[in-house]
């Protein structure tokens, strides 16, 4: 007996043909997909099944995938606004340094992951202090998540030196390296906080683990020139020079690049995470989407953290990286809206060497998927799903969210975690958070 089949719904597959199928569903059974047809070849399994679902009205689709996020950093949601980036780091540490703790940094993941599961995103690579936290917030509100141990020179939250940092690291991939909802991961915060020997320390423990390995690179002209003036080498040759690009390498930002470094990228099969709404708002400028996409490199999206975009919004994301490119070029083909849902879909199921498992609806592949709300004034009329998605859709449209065949989100609110608690526990921690920067 199959455990669920939906219907008669308008299902977009992400797979590598676009496959879109006008009345469809699909049919999960211990977590993953069965079978992919139309709803009239479905009716005999949707008979016998466990559960079955209605999807008339709704466009159905893979889980959204966020390659870079500080989820945590939700607790500082408007508190740091109108600096760019290199004196705005300065406060935003100021902050976490009075505040955050495991017990805070597990409450603002739960925050930040909520607003994002709600909003259709089922896995996240998220960057932040206490990995061991952010697994134990995921799993309370119930998605996967890519993390690990973060490498910074500084003594920053927690105080480490170098050997602290690698134990954490090494006890991050026995705690969680064989888990299913987990991505393992090192992250070392970028090239201008983390001294090149740690750099290499962080990859090589990444490259023993077969993980992923990101940090933020290329993020401003400021942060070139002081990679440029310490090193000799702008940040992506820099990176490449030490050895630390391949294809399980996630780069954020890689905003300020030459052609040469894009076809480094390329070279490398190394992925480029595209944050616009952070860029816009740090003022950082305007990555080359549509260059890198020409030569190959692997674009993805991300959101950041809701303190330098103030919300988790990978529709927003979407639709920035659907259009910023076309007036930035004036191009109006310059990104296509296939390769701006593949960004964070497939594009990014492949950058967390996961793209067998996740980012597409395909038989064999982990249940992971959102029903969107078509029925709305804002979604009519309807020529093309993946026109919508892009250009039309808000997160406020998703109503059904499962992971791994598990419902999550239903009707637009989590299943497994009572937010309203969260909610009220930042609140309550509001007025210290506000003093931190006072």
């Amino acid at each position: 007996m199959t455990d669920l089949v939906i219907t008669n719904a308008t299902v977009v597959t992400c797979d590598a043909m676009g496959t879109v199928i006008a009345d469809g569903g699909l049919m999960v059974d211990n977590g993953r997909i069965e079978r992919i047809a139309l709803s009239a070849d479905l009716e005999a399994a949707a008979a016998s099944a466990r559960r079955v679902i209605d999807g008339t009205g709704y466009i159905l689709m893979p889980g959204l995938i966020n390659t870079h996020c500080h989820a945590a950093d939700s607790l500082f949601r408007g508190l740091v606004e109108d600096l760019p980036l290199e004196p705005w780091l300065q406060t935003v540490w100021k902050a976490e340094g009075a505040i955050l703790n495991p017990e805070t940094c597990r409450l603002g993941s739960v925050l930040g992951f909520a607003e994002l599961l709600l909003s259709g995103v089922t896995t996240v690579m998220d960057m932040f202090w206490y990995p061991s936290e952010t697994v134990k917030a995921a799993r309370q509100v119930g998605m996967r998540v890519s993390t690990g141990g973060i490498f910074f020179d500084p003594p920053g939250v927690t105080g480490h030196d170098l050997e602290g940092r690698i134990a954490e690291a090494e006890q991050f991939f026995e705690e969680f390296g064989a888990a299913e909802d987990v991505f393992p991961a090192v992250l070392p915060h970028g090239a201008y906080t983390v001294a090149p020997e740690n750099l290499k320390a962080a990859k090589e423990i990444a490259d023993r683990h077969g993980a992923l390995f990101s940090t933020h690179a290329a993020e401003t002209r400021a942060e070139q020139a002081d990679i440029t003036g310490r090193y000799g080498r702008s940040v992506i040759r820099h990176l490449d020079h030490l050895g630390l690009l391949d294809e399980r390498t996630v780069l954020a930002h890689c905003v300020h690049l030459d052609d040469e470094e894009i076809d480094i990228l390329a070279r490398t099969g190394a992925t480029a995470v595209h944050n616009p709404m952070s860029n816009l708002k740090l003022a950082s400028g305007f990555a080359r989407v549509p260059e890198m996409l020409a030569a190959g490199v692997r674009v993805t999206l991300g959101t950041d953290g809701a303190i330098s975009g103030n919300d988790l919004d990978m529709w927003m994301a979407l639709r920035l990286a659907a259009t910023l490119h076309k007036a930035v070029s004036a191009k109006a083909d310059a990104v296509s809206t296939a390769q701006a849902l593949a960004m964070m879909t497939s594009a990014g199921a492949a950058a967390l060497n996961a793209g067998d498992r996740i980012g597409s609806l395909e038989p064999g592949k982990l249940a992971d998927m959102v029903l969107v709300d078509v029925k709305r004034p804002h979604a009519v009329p309807m020529f093309d799903p993946i026109t919508h998605l892009v250009y039309s859709t808000a997160k406020s449209d998703v109503r059904h969210v499962f992971v791994g065949g598990e419902q999550v989100v239903r009707d637009g609110v989590l299943t497994r975690h009572a937010i309203e608690e969260t909610i009220e526990d930042v609140e309550l921690l509001t007025p210290k958070i506000a003093a931190s920067i006072a």
